[in-house]
């Protein structure tokens, strides 16, 4: 497959040279996958898709277009390069777009200890139903569990090659398997639910499928009865598995598009503090088994740890070779693309530094408060940070948690929020976002 992809992209810039572009890059992507879900116990939908995608971008000196096709074929990726150039010619000039420099490619890069791609066969449709529906028992075996919304298993396989005009050739493949379930408490009005679920690149490495139900059964069941908590300013603790969302706006405010554009609330934070003194927030490309880990970018250049803040203090945006240029700044190696746009800034692995302290330590600390398991909506204002989104979870009293709550909204200001947040010990280090339950001081709960 890898041989066909780099075919694909060299007939694609080959194309695009006779069709009169300046430079050219070009994008081939294979992708396999396989999803099954049941329902009390019977398969509810099975589904298989492949699909081999091709993307162009053409560049006419400031100028720039993007095509993509299904179709593989001569004819078609002639007319797309046509069709590509004869785009670009009417698109308005852009000063800051265009291919890296030889100097800045990736030349070397070691695939095998990223291990992103699982050796082992691909599951059959019966062993992923059979693990969907060992889940769905397991969830319902848990005592106040009604019912199970949906259990699934599901795998896939990403193979993608990238070229360019300017020398750049790479690629690399990424395996996912995946195994979900939404386990429901109580009836009617008083329906509860909640979920679990797990990705991991090797099939080895994820939970089994009987750990996936049960607990999205005890999750379920552990909501019954909910209510809605006292309005107030209350201390807030983001549960581990929501956690990273709430970093996620800081990670948004720093994303190059957004600096460039001026409407990222941290515009003007450039060395200034953001997080607490003792907390860093890396990301690392290159951590092996990482579900967002690549050894180059999507413009050719090598990729490599980095820290986002450092000590708490912001220390650069997240750039691609055009919003870098937009700042006045090198690329951080972070292009992101597609078949079908040009690339854009985008993150792989990050990691906020970890507390001392267990999410029961930090209950007990605040005595009352809320903590946060599942969050809908939002409402974030870009440019101030103000925040509110809705929230449902369980009530602290004395420490411990009396009650579940549920139809609540939570607001501050992202940059009082982080500034002040208090980490714990308890994240997942598979994830791509390695980020432990956060505790936020004085936040403002809308409830009765």
């Amino acid at each position: 497959m890898t041989d066909r992809l780099q075919d694909l992209t060299a007939r694609l810039l080959n194309a695009a040279g006779q069709a009169g572009a300046d430079a050219a890059d070009a994008i081939a992507v294979h992708g396999t996958s396989l999803s099954i879900d049941v329902r009390t116990g019977a398969l509810e939908q099975a589904e298989r898709s492949e699909a081999t995608d091709i993307g162009l971008r053409v560049l006419l000196g400031q100028r720039q277009a993007c095509v993509s096709a299904s179709d593989t074929s001569d004819a078609t990726v002639a007319t797309m390069a046509e069709r590509a150039v004869a785009m670009a010619r009417e698109a308005p000039e852009d000063p800051h777009i265009g291919l890296a420099t030889p100097d800045q490619l990736a030349v070397a890069w070691d695939l095998a200890a990223l291990d992103l791609a699982d050796p082992a066969p691909e599951p059959t449709p019966q062993a992923l139903e059979d693990a969907a529906r060992s889940a769905e028992t397991a969830a319902r075996a848990v005592p106040g569990v009604t019912q199970v919304d949906s259990s699934s298993a599901s795998f896939g396989r990403r193979a993608i090659h990238l070229a360019a005009t300017n020398g750049f050739a790479g690629g690399y493949a990424r395996t996912s398997h995946a195994r979900f379930c939404v386990a429901i408490t109580g009836e009617g009005l008083a329906m509860e639910r909640d979920y679990f679920g797990d990705m991991r690149l090797h099939g080895t490495d994820l939970p089994s499928a009987e750990e996936i139900g049960r607990t999205a059964g005890e999750r379920a069941a552990a909501r019954a009865g909910a209510r809605k908590p006292p309005t107030g300013a209350f201390p807030v603790i983001y549960d581990e598995r929501i956690a990273s969302g709430l970093i996620g706006h800081l990670l948004g405010a720093v994303d190059g598009a957004a600096v460039a554009r001026g409407a990222s609330w941290l515009l003007d934070a450039l060395g200034d503090q953001v997080l607490p003194a003792a907390l860093s927030l890396t990301e690392d490309p290159l951590r092996p088994r990482g579900s967002g880990s690549k050894p180059f970018d999507a413009e050719g250049l090598p990729t490599a740890p980095r820290d986002i803040v450092r000590d708490g203090v912001l220390q650069g945006w997240t750039l691609d070779l055009a919003t870098g240029r937009k700042l006045g700044l090198q690329s951080t190696a972070n292009a992101a693309r597609g078949p079908t746009a040009p690339p854009a800034p985008s993150l792989t692995n990050v990691e906020l530094t970890l507390g001392d302290r267990s999410r029961e330590d930090l209950m007990a600390e605040i005595g009352t408060g809320l903590l946060v398991t599942s969050l809908i909506g939002a409402s974030i204002n870009p440019t101030t940070g103000d925040y509110s989104r809705g929230a449902s979870g369980f009530w602290i009293e004395n420490g411990t948690i009396v009650y579940p709550v549920n139809e609540c909204t939570i607001a501050g200001n992202l940059r009082d929020m982080l500034k002040t947040v208090i980490p714990a010990n308890d994240a997942k280090r598979h994830r791509s976002s390695i980020v432990p339950s956060l505790l936020v001081e004085g936040l403002t709960l809308a409830g009765d």
